[in-house]
């Protein structure tokens, strides 16, 4: 079990090996400062087949990189497990490495969706939250049966419903988030668009927003107008960056009707500072937005070493943002 386990590593391109982990990661590390940029984090999504795999081998690497904090997703509710470990056994792992989670993906899609007779036990998700010291549980996505026919009333509803989440969690001292993809950004009729309603819809002091930087200028707007717009709302920020040959919107017009399989074969992402995105320009706005975490978040790598990749991205803020 143990040999094949190292096996896929090393094909899976962790490179656990002192040959690798010695030169490597240990010449990676963070500037000396306060800022979420010098304190940046990772969303362990982003390398999920490793941390499925082997998660205290896959962690004790990503500490040495030299992130600070990971955000997490997957957890097993019912059995009080990540990827197999149970909940406190994950912290004194986190412990151990250095590295703090200060939130984490729960999935509420059926919690946010009105016709839903059933429910996720969002109780269950602030006492996991809690028992791992994260200030905030985060709804990754809305519902996802009917993306395309998503109307007003739905994101009025899922408004109410992260505003009655805030409630409980504010007991817990946790607060309640609320993370964006594409489709938030398509316009109904008068010009309103979802992400838009959740924002109007939902309580400052109950719920905040972890923007993903990359969906909202794939949908063809700006970061920057965002945090104009609504100020200190976007606690949490996503960076992940945009390949130079993918870059036309994917909302408005016939986009806002296609299957997801031909909308996805026009994205393709790629390692911050590697893309299109100006994050230099945009992490000026840091303040504006009210950002307290931001993390390095990649959906899909496509170089054979995946921390290789998330290192790059890691460099990249160090060097040019976090100043």
């Amino acid at each position: 079990m143990q040999n094949s386990r190292r096996k896929f590593l090393k094909q899976a391109g962790l490179g656990l090996s002192a040959a690798f982990l010695t030169p490597y990661l240990n010449s990676c590390q963070s500037k000396v400062g306060n800022s979420p940029f010098h304190n940046l984090g990772l969303q362990l999504f982003s390398i999920r087949d490793l941390i499925n795999t082997d998660p205290i081998e896959t962690l004790k690497a990503i500490s040495k990189i030299g992130y600070k904090h990971v955000e997490t997703f997957g957890v097993d509710a019912e059995a009080g497990t990540y990827w197999g470990l149970p909940i406190n056994e994950l912290k004194k792992v986190l412990d151990d490495n250095n590295i703090k989670t200060h939130s984490g993906h729960y999935d509420m899609s059926k919690y946010l969706n009105s016709k839903n007779t059933e429910s996720e036990n969002i109780e269950k998700y602030i006492e996991i939250a809690h028992q791992l010291g994260q200030k905030y549980v985060i709804a990754p996505v809305t519902p996802m049966d009917d993306l395309n026919n998503l109307k007003v009333e739905d994101y009025q509803y899922a408004a109410n419903q992260l505003n009655k989440a805030g409630e409980m969690a504010k007991k817990a001292g946790i607060k309640i988030a609320y993370h964006n993809h594409f489709w938030e950004f398509r316009n109904f009729a008068n010009g309103t668009k979802g992400l838009d309603l959740l924002i109007a819809f939902t309580e400052p002091e109950l719920v905040d927003f972890e923007l993903d930087i990359y969906w909202i200028e794939k949908a063809g707007l700006s970061a920057q107008s965002y945090f104009e717009k609504y100020p200190g709302r976007f606690k949490l920020w996503h960076l992940k960056d945009m390949d130079k040959k993918f870059t036309t919107p994917i909302v408005g017009g016939a986009y806002d009707k296609s299957t997801f399989e031909s909308i996805f074969s026009e994205i393709r992402y790629t390692e911050v500072g590697s893309g299109a995105i100006d994050y230099i320009n945009i992490a000026k706005y840091a303040e504006k937005a009210g950002l307290e975490y931001a993390f390095v978040e990649q959906d899909d790598i496509y170089i054979p070493n995946k921390f290789e990749s998330i290192k790059k991205s890691f460099d990249y803020v160090q060097k040019y943002i976090a100043k």
